[in-house]
């Protein structure tokens, strides 16, 4: 008899957990209150892909995570996968989705499958798309090629890397995608077909340990744009413990003047700042004149990703080259 491989759920909540007292509507309803073992009982098919264990992290509309839960996911996957437990699925609301999968692809020292898993329409809705997508997930992480791909996402029958995965859509069940590097493959029937690889360098392979950390520190994001004038939230948020920012600057991580200005004196300050972009997609570019001044280019990354580099970058060192060097790696 064939041993069937061991997949753990834990469960975060969102809208895969999500119920309304209507199968017609699909906004307005509530996030996170339908429990882990519900969603398993209501695919029995699951029994014939693994042997399936859960646990109750949380139950939160996942535009409520926290530092809190980042790091209770980390410490108890890290210590599932001391044991026989051969992937781990968690499900989560797709709001933060894309930052929570990142942090942990950093974090998570083992190249065993972890793969997060959403919904975009409640569980009580007409064609309900959280069923079909733990189906998947649990197929996925339970799926012997998953090992070594990183963190993954499995939505709407896509794989996708924890690196280059956005939300894309507000509402479409199709709603993530990885614009500058492609899906890693498809799930059809359980079966999962990789044709990309995009983990730069997983958490196995990273400096980052957080299994002693309790919080994180404290980075923040803001926008630059048109009449950016007086750049009274950097300083705001510095005077209040933020220490260090990412600017979702505009085209190729171009900032106001007023603003690069009043940046310029907190950088003197001992404030941190990396620059991104509020375009979706592409490189930002920081020249040798900002980077002189200390500004650090987070490459790549969107500004919501970037800021979960620059906390754990922050739990190293606060030099910049080191930062910098950082964001080129991973």
């Amino acid at each position: 008899m064939q041993v069937k491989p061991k997949v753990a759920i834990l469960a975060t909540g969102g809208t895969i957990a999500g119920a309304i007292d209507s199968s017609v509507v699909t906004t307005g309803y509530t996030a996170g209150v339908v429990g882990v073992e519900a969603l398993i009982k209501a695919i029995p098919e699951l029994v014939n892909l693994a042997d399936i264990s859960s646990n109750q992290i949380a139950n939160i509309n996942s535009c409520d995570m926290n530092d809190t839960i980042w790091l209770t996911l980390s410490h108890k996957i890290n210590e599932l996968f001391l044991t026989d437990i051969d992937g781990v699925v968690i499900t989560h609301g797709t709001d933060t989705m894309e930052e929570t999968a990142y942090f942990l692809s950093l974090v998570i020292k083992s190249d065993k499958p972890v793969v997060l898993v959403g919904a975009m329409r409640p569980s009580t809705a007409i064609s309900a798309d959280g069923p079909k997508n733990l189906y998947n997930a649990v197929a996925l992480a339970a799926d012997k090629n998953a090992k070594g791909k990183g963190v993954m996402i499995a939505m709407n029958d896509k794989i996708q890397g924890a690196r280059g995965v956005v939300k894309t859509h507000t509402l479409n069940v199709d709603a993530f995608s990885s614009p500058d590097f492609g899906d890693l493959g498809y799930i059809v029937d359980g079966k999962a077909t990789f044709y990309n690889s995009i983990c730069k360098a997983c958490g196995k392979n990273t400096p980052f340990d957080v299994s002693k950390l309790s919080s994180l520190p404290k980075v923040d994001i803001l926008y630059t744009y048109s009449n950016d004038g007086n750049a009274v939230a950097a300083r705001a948020l510095f005077e209040n413990g933020t220490k260090a920012l990412i600017i979702a600057g505009s085209g190729a991580g171009n900032i106001h003047k007023d603003q690069k200005n009043i940046l310029k004196e907190l950088l003197k300050q001992g404030l941190i700042v990396a620059v991104s972009s509020r375009i979706s997609a592409g490189l930002v570019a920081v020249s040798d004149e900002d980077k002189a001044f200390g500004f650090i280019s987070a490459g790549d990354l969107n500004p919501q990703k970037a800021r979960v580099l620059l906390m754990l970058a922050l739990t190293k060192t606060k030099d910049t080259k080191k930062i910098q060097e950082y964001f080129l790696k991973y």
